[in-house]
């Protein structure tokens, strides 16, 4: 860029370059001119004809000199309409920055107000985060303290038992069966049916042998695994042992009872593999059942105590049945005479309306004066009010 004045001057503009270039040529030009004129001085005497060839020339110059007048003032107005194309093309490009910025700040503003947003949904799931993971941590100690309880033999008994109290509870009426129940043999059952003879009271024992299962669940190995099945039929056979012959009572309760598991794994893993050994509680009358099956059974428990309870009470109720059809033939024989009594009423009330109209009559012809019908008419009408000879 070259600043002549108020004027600036590209460099790597078509027509400067070209000005540049004339310039450069008539400087040179002059430089051997001037070189020429001098060299002529010194050889005019010798050389005339060469003077007026210089004549020549220096109209040449002279014609030189107003071109390059014409062409500076080419160059101011090529200089001046490229200040205005420059000057127009800085407001537009300052319009379109300006534009640009604002648009910029204004998706800038547009970011920051979803990037909070976002931040605060993102705290808000972070909370729910937090407090689903205070829950699982809960629960996983919930879960380590019921793998506590199932651990220990007399705690998860009583966790069985508490089970067996919720479906026994909901299932039959609170008079139909007793908790912590001691038999003649000095006993102690978890929980104690009424039923009707027969079957008769049945016992539900709740203490399952856990130790063998769990052992099963844990084994990693065939040796393993073969060891806990076998420690689980040794210990679910004892168990199925023990209360055929402490629960079952020739006399005093039912000829079987029934094992009570609060696992339906427990009851699945059973009936899956090891089927053998329901066949050996089946032939001791020890039942086994689940929570589902269990509530399955009093279900049907429930009907037999209420069909017992029927049949109790069908004397009463055929007691009842007698009076209420005697009640009801009272009824009957009630309904007639009061039938019998309307009648006498109807035919009273249609004499009554007869002897109204015929007191109206005489009433009108007492008004008329009447006295000739009224003597012919009373004599024909009169009818005695009683009987002959009362």
């Amino acid at each position: 860029m070259i600043q002549i004045g108020q004027a600036s001057f590209a460099l790597n503009d078509p027509l400067v370059l070209a000005g540049l270039g004339g310039a450069t040529v008539l400087f040179i030009f002059f430089i051997l001119l001037i070189l020429a004129v001098r060299g002529a001085s010194r050889s005019a005497r010798a050389i005339e004809p060469l003077a007026y060839q210089m004549g020549s020339l220096a109209q040449r110059v002279s014609g030189l000199s107003d071109g390059q007048e014409r062409l500076a003032g080419g160059l101011h107005h090529v200089s001046e309409a490229q200040a205005t194309s420059q000057t127009a093309m800085l407001q537009l490009m300052e319009q379109r920055l300006a534009e640009v910025q604002e648009r910029m700040s204004e998706n800038l503003h547009g970011s920051a107000r979803r990037t909070a947003r976002s931040l605060g949904e993102l705290q808000e799931r972070l909370q729910v985060i937090d407090k689903a993971q205070a829950n699982i941590t809960k629960l996983s100690g919930d879960v380590l303290s019921l793998q506590d309880i199932l651990s220990n033999k007399q705690t998860r008994g009583a966790f069985g038992e508490i089970q067996l109290h919720d479906i026994v509870q909901k299932a039959l009426p609170s008079d139909s069966y007793t908790l912590q129940a001691t038999l003649s043999n000095g006993r102690r059952a978890d929980c104690l049916i009424h039923l009707p003879n027969p079957p008769g009271p049945i016992v539900v024992d709740a203490k399952f042998p856990l130790e063998g299962y769990e052992a099963l669940r844990r084994a990693e190995t065939p040796e393993q695994m073969t060891r806990a099945a076998q420690q689980l039929r040794i210990s679910l056979r004892r168990h199925i042992r023990d209360i055929s012959d402490r629960y079952i009572i020739e006399g005093e309760t039912a000829d079987g009872a029934l094992m009570f598991l609060p696992s339906e794994a427990v009851y699945a893993e059973l009936h899956a593999n090891f089927p053998e050994l329901v066949r050996e509680g089946f032939a001791a009358r020890v039942w086994i059942v689940s929570p589902t099956t269990c509530m399955a059974t009093l279900n049907t428990m429930r009907a037999i105590l209420k069909d017992a309870r029927m049949r109790e009470q069908a004397g009463a109720i055929r007691k009842e049945l007698h009076l209420l059809y005697a009640d009801v033939d009272r009824l009957g024989v009630r309904v007639a005479n009061l039938d019998r009594h309307f009648g006498q009423a109807s035919k009273d009330i249609e004499e009554i309306k007869i002897s109204a109209d015929k007191a109206g009559k005489r009433a009108r012809r007492l008004d008329n004066f009447d006295f000739e019908e009224l003597a012919g008419e009373g004599e024909a009408e009169i009818v005695p009010l009683t009987k002959p000879g009362e």
